[in-house]
């Protein structure tokens, strides 16, 4: 009877045995199959702000599954050494081929100016600047307040004219990213902006003839409003109040205006004029034996 027990025990422990080892060997079959399906990518150790020329202690090889390497990435650190940001690379974010400037170009602002852009400087203050809330990447529009004076004439009343539209800010002063504080931002007198030439040649002759003025947009907005400008007189003609929408919100998902309400019209009746009395008629009085009557003549 202890035999019996025995061999049964012995069974039951070798074939526990032999599912353990399937399993594991199965466990080390697919690790090792998961293992040749990781590729090494390069991403950042460090933070590496635009404009910044790599080093080689900026990048490390992280292991990637093979389905999820995005696409142009890099698999050696030598490949990535001396090339420039275009945008800001977080740590740990791969590196890919379009976060990163052509080769062979210099470090700094020339590197994020795209193909057929100029980058153009104008003076700025507090007010001009938008106290401080112009940084690199802001979308802004340029206002010229100009004094017309055509032909030699007499100078006319000053107005004021949008001249460019959806305008990108490339750097705040000497930042190309964003100031590390308030008081940096502030105390900028300079803004470069992203223009094309024709725009370059507006932007000069603004600056020169009258006085700007940046105003920010939405970046998610990018239409352009038809503008007639205004002068003295028509800034004092007065203007109807509009409603004010959510922050944030659309030209789309604005609601529209109701127009005014027409003028009601009253139906006046003209009362009837009374009607002309006849003209009297000639008559003459004849009597037939007893009876008398009236005749008239037309």
């Amino acid at each position: 009877m202890r035999n019996k027990r025995f061999f049964i025990v012995l069974a039951g422990a070798l074939l526990f045995g032999l599912l353990a080892a399937v399993s594991v060997s199965r466990y080390l079959s697919s690790a090792q199959a998961y293992t040749k399906s990781l590729r090494g990518i390069a991403v950042a150790k460090v933070a590496i702000p635009v404009g910044t020329k790599i080093i080689a202690e900026q990048i490390q090889l992280v292991q990637f599954p093979q389905e999820s390497t995005p696409d142009g990435a890099f698999e050696s650190v030598e490949k990535l050494a001396g090339r420039v940001a275009v945008v800001n690379i977080a740590p740990r974010e791969p590196i890919t081929e379009a976060r990163l400037a052509p080769e062979g170009t210099a470090g700094g602002l020339s590197a994020i100016i795209p193909e057929g852009y100029r980058a153009m400087t104008v003076k700025v203050d507090d007010v001009v600047g938008i106290s401080g809330f112009i940084m690199p990447g802001t979308l802004v529009d340029i206002v010229v307040v100009i004094v017309p004076n055509d032909n030699g004439a007499l100078a006319q009343d000053p107005i004021s004219k949008i001249v460019l539209q959806n305008i990108k800010v490339l750097a705040n002063g000497q930042n190309i990213d964003k100031p590390e504080s308030e008081r940096e931002a502030n105390s900028v007198k300079a803004v470069t902006l992203l223009v094309t030439p024709e725009e370059a040649e507006k932007l000069a002759l603004a600056s020169s003839e009258g006085k700007l003025q940046l105003v920010m947009r939405n970046s998610i907005d990018q239409g352009d409003e038809e503008t007639k400008g205004i002068n003295k007189r028509g800034l004092l003609g007065g203007d109807r109040a509009n409603p004010q929408p959510e922050p944030g919100s659309l030209k789309s998902e604005r609601p529209e205006p109701k127009p005014a309400p027409a003028p009601r019209r009253v139906r006046v009746q003209a009362e009837p004029k009374p009607a002309a009395a006849p003209a009297p008629r000639a008559s003459v009085e004849m009597i037939e034996g007893a009876k008398k009557r009236s005749v008239d003549f037309p």
